[in-house]
């Protein structure tokens, strides 16, 4: 990097810079203003229109329809699509195009286009670092802002938000939710291609992992790393928390038919930017607004495509927080376990296989509507919810059914790759057939009396008995920071037949880091599908294992999960088919005992005296952290109830 003196930072020689103007001649022409807006309108709203001629739009267009288009745009981009200045991922880095491409139908069909932005982080940058304390806690922040820019724009007549990745997308959706009086679209950001000649993007992250191991050379992981991202935009190109959302929000009807997993960059990628812009109009031509398309049914229908699609378990927070902010209720863990039941798993993607097919390749296999098909002659989709192209469901479906889209786009996954789309989106009879299991069940026990969360169809097939049933019995490796645990791994401390408990990790401890590092080294690592982990935090979308998230109580709400030490001998059991599960202390020191005698001695123990948050967690997530416990904790989406935290703020003044 070249040395910078101080001469060159106090001025810039040979450059003519003092000639500063003070005065300009300003806009030509008139507001098209009248003698009742000046008597009655708000100064505020007559300013607008002053600043919106001096920013350049033609004064005599302004009064047109003005609809707010919202993005978590990231980066600098040259007019070649070169970087200027990096984003945080590719998931935000090329969102600005779908902007631009919306605000010019907008305009093409003269209407006034306004934009804004609120970027978003990459869980993917920030594994096993500190930016994962801010991970989760930055979706309610940004959720927020993005609810307050909203409402500082009170002349728009609707809004479009744009959002690709793991928590910009949730907090766009959850934002558009909580705006039930205006027309609402989301334009999913898509997904990148998968290199020519290499790994995917989940893959390329256990390369520490597996070089430690001396399963690949640097040579090999310096090259995998390299060509991962295929392409500069879009989310990764498996079925993690990014592509789950996107699917969500199709499924919930705020976004157009056949729009989620979209190839970003592509011509068919802009043109849905342009065809939101034209539903947004329609929307407040019909005069629909939010409240229309989130109903109960639509949440309904967004947990049964979670299911179908096996999603991220992240979702289980994300689609509560939308429901809230909605002004529905809540889906509990009963209401996840029913839905499991009835719907199963019809689609063969990255990471839960078993051919793991990337996002792009489920996209021109049909994606939600396809897989909207065969649910509907299932009898599991509620078809008369609202879309935001106005129509119904049904109405919707039946067109994809006929579409010329549909048949050139699996045709073209036919001639392309030579997969054939009903590999990729299954009946429920092939499904079946190929071994597909439901995606999630909740396992409960002495360790996890409020529960914890398992993508049970992510378990390696191998490990599971003939009756569908994965059991195992381990000794605890207790952890108390990813770190500990990373570390481990690496150096060959982890060995099979073990249980990680991984802990002080959750809301309180870490901020409920998201823990991918742990679960995907295990997953390539040739002993890792005989370990199990248990965790107070959470699970990247892409996780795959026995592997048990959420547990709940955390460790340092007093959840006897903090109360095991090394040694002890934790049983899991998991059946795939009846979705019930169990997570259960039964031995020490030698000795093994039933559930029940657990339990007896979990209350005997005091918890573990090295139990303390992270001592990085910064005090914005230790609020966080305070403010989603009044509000419902994990299990209510680990959202911001002003009512719930008043009321508990009330409660705590009255006792003082």
């Amino acid at each position: 990097m070249a040395d910078v003196s101080l001469d060159s930072v106090l001025e810039t020689p040979g450059r003519s810079l003092y000639d500063v103007a003070t005065h300009a001649p300003g806009p030509a022409g008139q507001l098209p203003i009248t003698a009742d807006q000046l008597r009655h309108a708000s100064s505020g709203n007559l300013f607008g229109l002053t600043q919106d001629a001096g920013m350049g739009w033609n004064p005599s267009e302004l009064g047109r329809p003005e609809y707010l288009l919202l993005s978590t745009h990231g980066g600098i981009r040259a007019d070649d699509g070169t970087p200027i200045a990096l984003g945080y991922h590719t998931g935000h880095w090329e969102v600005g195009l779908l902007v631009a491409e919306a605000a010019r139908e907008l305009k093409r069909l003269q209407a006034i286009p306004f934009a804004g932005a609120c970027t978003d982080p990459c869980d993917g940058r920030s594994q096993g670092t500190t930016g994962m304390f801010d991970s989760l806690p930055f979706r309610n922040d940004a959720s927020t802002v993005l609810r307050r820019l909203i409402r500082s724009l009170p002349t728009r007549r609707g809004v479009i938000g744009v959002g690709t990745c793991d928590k910009g997308l949730p907090a766009m959706m959850m934002a558009l939710a909580a705006t039930r009086q205006l027309p609402t679209v989301l334009i999913p950001g898509g997904v990148t291609l998968l290199p020519e000649n290499g790994e995917d993007a989940g893959a390329v992250q256990t390369l520490g992992a597996r070089f430690a191991h001396d399963r690949v050379t640097l040579e090999y992981a310096a090259d995998m790393s390299c060509r991962a991202c295929a392409t500069p935009g879009g989310g990764c190109q498996f079925l993690g928390t990014a592509a789950t959302s996107q699917v969500v929000g199709e499924a919930l009807g705020l976004s157009l038919t056949h729009s989620a997993l979209a190839p970003s960059g592509h011509p068919i990628w802009l043109d849905m930017a342009a065809r939101s812009a034209r539903a947004i109009v329609r929307l407040s031509q019909l005069n629909l607004a939010g409240r229309d398309i989130l109903t109960p049914a639509a949440l309904r229908n967004a947990m049964v495509l979670h299911a179908a699609f096996g999603g991220s378990t992240n979702l289980l927070l994300h689609i509560p927080a939308i429901a809230f902010h909605a002004g529905l209720d809540r889906p509990t863990a009963q209401d996840w376990s029913e839905v499991n039941r009835e719907v199963p798993r019809l689609v063969d993607a990255l990471p839960n296989g078993p051919r793991n097919h990337a996002t792009v390749q489920v996209f021109l296999a049909g994606g939600v509507p396809e897989v909207m098909l065969h649910l509907r002659r299932a009898g599991l989709l509620d078809t008369t919810a609202l879309t935001v192209s106005g129509e119904t469901l049904g109405t919707m479906l039946d067109w994809w059914e006929a579409s010329e889209r549909r048949r050139t786009l699996k045709k073209n996954l036919r001639d392309r790759d030579r997969i054939d789309p009903d590999d990729v989106i299954m009946s429920p009879d092939q499904a079946k057939q190929r071994g597909l299991t439901s995606t999630v069940c909740f396992p409960h026990g002495n360790v996890a009396p409020d529960g914890g969360v398992i993508k049970s169809t992510a378990i390696d097939p191998s490990v599971v008995g003939s009756d569908g049933i994965f059991r195992k019995r381990g000794p605890a490796r207790v952890f108390l920071s990813e770190h500990a645990a990373i570390e481990a791994i690496k150096s060959r401390q982890v060995h099979e037949g073990d249980v990680m408990v991984l802990i002080c990790r959750g809301p309180m401890g870490a901020g409920m880091e998201e823990t991918y590092q742990v679960t995907a080294a295990l997953k390539h690592l040739p002993f890792g599908k005989h370990v199990a982990v248990l965790t107070d935090a959470r699970f990247s979308g892409v996780s795959t294992g026995a592997c048990i998230g959420h547990v709940s109580p955390e460790a340092l709400a007093g959840g006897p999960v903090g109360k095991l030490r090394d040694g002890d001998t934790i049983e899991i059991v998991i059946d795939r088919h009846r979705l019930e599960a169990t997570v259960n202390f039964v031995g020490e020191d030698g000795e093994e005992f039933d559930a029940e005698e657990g339990s007896r001695r979990l209350a005997a123990r005091t918890p573990r005296t090295d139990l303390a948050p992270d001592p990085m967690l910064p005090d914005d997530t230790r609020l966080w952290a305070a403010l989603v416990q009044a509000s419902g904790g994990v299990w209510g989406g680990c959202v911001y109830d002003p009512d719930a935290i008043t009321a508990a703020l009330a409660k705590c003044s009255v006792q003082a």
